[in-house]
C-alpha cells in the first residue's frame, strides 16, 4: 500500500494539491499540521484535512482520523468514531489501523469486547509487519486465549516483533529460550534477548538478568563475561 503513495517536490506543491482535492496530499497536509512540520502545529486543522481525505477513502487519513478520535486530539474523544475510522482503514489493509482496531476489540472501547475479533485484526496487522500486533498475537498464542495454546507460534511472532526492537517481545522471547517453550532451551539465547530488552528499559528483563548474573556469581565466584 505504501508503495502507491505519492510525493511532491515541495510543501507548497503538496498544499496546492490538497486544496485541489487530492486525497493523499490532504492526508500528508494533515500529518504536517499534526506534527508542526513546515507549518505551525494545529490539531483542529489537521483533523479538517484528515477528514477531507478520509471521506475520499484514503486509508492513511482514516487511520489518523481514528487516532485523533481515540485520544481526543483536535476533536472530542469518541471511541465509537475511532473504531469507525480504524475499521474503514483496516478493511483496506492498513496495518496500523488493523492493530488499533484489534486493541479496541480487546479492551472493549468503542466496540463490544471481543477477543476473537481482536486476534483477527492483530493477525492481519502482524502479517503486514506491524510489530506491536506481532507481540500481542504472540501473547495470545502463548496464553492459549481464544485460540489453542501454541508455543511455537508464540515464538514465531515474538521473534518477528523482537527483531523490530519491541522490548516486551524480546523479554518474552528470552523467557521462551530460558524455559524451552516453543524453542530449544538455550540460556545463551535467553540472555542475549534479555540484554536487548533490558537496554530498552524492560524491567522484567532487567530483573531476569540480575537473577542470572547473581546465580552465575554464586556458582562460579565471578559473573559470566560471555553473557555481558
Amino acid at each position: 500500500m505504501a508503495s502507491n503513495r505519492k510525493s511532491w517536490a515541495s510543501f507548497d506543491e503538496m498544499r496546492k494539491a490538497a486544496e485541489e482535492g487530492d486525497a493523499q496530499a490532504q492526508s500528508y497536509l494533515g500529518v504536517s499540521l499534526q506534527n508542526g512540520q513546515g507549518v505551525p502545529q494545529n490539531y483542529l486543522e489537521a483533523v479538517k484535512w484528515f477528514r477531507k481525505a478520509a471521506e475520499q477513502n484514503d486509508p492513511v487519513a482514516q487511520c489518523y482520523l481514528g487516532f485523533c478520535f481515540l485520544v481526543g486530539q483536535g476533536v472530542p474523544q469518541e471511541y465509537g468514531e475511532a473504531a469507525r475510522w480504524f475499521r474503514e482503514a483496516a478493511e483496506q489493509g492498513d496495518p496500523a489501523a488493523q492493530f488499533n482496531l484489534g486493541v479496541l476489540y480487546e479492551t472493549g472501547q468503542g466496540v463490544p469486547q471481543n477477543y476473537a475479533e481482536a486476534v483477527k485484526w492483530y493477525h492481519a496487522a502482524a502479517e503486514r509487519g506491524e510489530p506491536q500486533a506481532q507481540f500481542n498475537l504472540g501473547v495470545f498464542y502463548e496464553q492459549g486465549h481464544v485460540m489453542p495454546q501454541n508455543f511455537e507460534e508464540a515464538v514465531k511472532w515474538y521473534t518477528a516483533a523482537a527483531e523490530q526492537e519491541v522490548g516486551p517481545a524480546q523479554c518474552n522471547l528470552g523467557l521462551c529460550y530460558q524455559t524451552g517453550r516453543g524453542v530449544a532451551q538455550s540460556m545463551t539465547e535467553a540472555v542475549r534477548w534479555f540484554i536487548r530488552a533490558a537496554r530498552q528499559g524492560d524491567k522484567t528483563a532487567q530483573h531476569n538478568l540480575g537473577v542470572y548474573y547473581a546465580t552465575q556469581e554464586s556458582a562460579t565466584g565471578t559473573a559470566d563475561p560471555a553473557a555481558q
